[in-house]
């Protein structure tokens, strides 16, 4: 068979491989499940989008379409040349979805070591690339929610997944982390849960900022860089969809604080530099995108930095959730 491209169904790729087998990440945190696969002496990952298997999908309402829908809509083909997104061919049969990438792991970034200011730079730059070249997009195709996106990782998320019994291991985590911030930092727990119970006024005041495609997990583990410069982007199916641009710059600089090569503030200036060279003004919108999206970060995250404890991670983002706060 000749090689994989997008006119080739998924099921005849599978039908071609010489090898199938399970395989489970080291960094996965959904219960997503994996295969390797070898077709035609290439090798490639299989990643099932199955509600009955990931706790991601059940929390952001996604019957396991979100990722397919991103490729059948032509969406990964409109991104910038400076962004891989991997994927060769999806299928969804109405109940599982099936996403199929090359195998990209040997160009992702290795666990845990920081970012060198070269190469953070690089990935804001392409995040950027990537958010004006779909800037003023609209959601016509189903993806994620504004409310569901801020409600991912909920209190009531976390309770929902108990009564299930679900062994995933970060819902769990998750309830430990809200119980906790009362005690470790009540002036932020009283901006955040009134906003996890109604996200109503955060909701409406991201309404009134600017919009692009997001593709909701710029992580560390998500990320990889080519030799020639490009920027690996894996898994689009956790929360992609039409949101303020600095909704992926916030999860950027909430879940790799302990990779950055600058200060956060110096990282959200780098990429509004970025973001200018990429044609986009960013005059009249900025400051309140901004500082409602950094508020938005800790209704997500707001368990993560309370089990983190008190310190300076912890003081930055309460103040600049109580900024945020004046703006709805």
């Amino acid at each position: 068979m000749s090689r994989p491209d997008s006119l080739v169904s998924l099921q005849d790729l599978l039908d071609a491989a010489s090898s199938r087998r399970p395989w489970v990440p080291d960094d996965t945190k959904s219960g997503a499940r994996f295969e390797r696969v070898v077709i035609d002496g290439d090798r490639y990952v299989l990643k099932y989008q199955d509600q009955r298997d990931d706790w991601l999908l059940r929390a952001t309402g996604d019957p396991g379409q979100r990722y397919v829908l991103l490729w059948e809509r032509g969406l990964l083909a409109r991104m910038p040349d400076v962004i891989d997104h991997a994927v060769v061919s999806c299928s969804y049969d109405g109940t599982v979805g099936m996403v199929l990438l090359r195998d990209v792991g040997d160009q992702l970034l290795p666990p845990g070591q920081p970012l060198s200011v070269q190469l953070h730079a690089r990935f804001l730059d392409h995040m950027a690339a990537m958010h004006a070249a779909f800037w003023g997009w609209r959601d016509d195709v189903g993806l994620t929610p504004l409310t569901t996106r801020y409600l991912m990782f909920s209190p009531a998320v976390a309770r929902a997944e108990a009564a299930r019994g679900s062994t995933a291991v970060v819902p769990a985590v998750m309830a430990d982390g809200w119980a906790q911030l009362p005690e470790v930092a009540p002036r932020l727990a009283d901006l955040l849960l009134p906003l996890l119970d109604d996200p109503a006024p955060l909701v409406a005041a991201l309404g009134r900022v600017p919009h692009t495609l997001v593709h909701g997990d710029w992580k560390a583990a998500n990320l990889g860089t080519h030799a020639d410069g490009r920027t690996i982007l894996l898994d689009f199916g956790e929360a992609p969809g039409e949101a303020s641009p600095i909704a992926d710059l916030s999860w950027y600089l909430a879940l790799n604080a302990d990779l950055l090569p600058e200060s956060k503030d110096a990282a959200i200036a780098t990429y509004r530099a970025a973001l200018e060279r990429h044609g986009i003004p960013t005059g009249d919108w900025w400051d309140a995108s901004v500082a409602i999206e950094l508020l938005g970060a800790m209704v997500q995250f707001g368990w993560e930095k309370a089990l983190g404890g008190p310190g300076p991670e912890l003081t930055w983002w309460e103040a600049r959730a109580v900024e945020g706060a004046r703006w709805l």
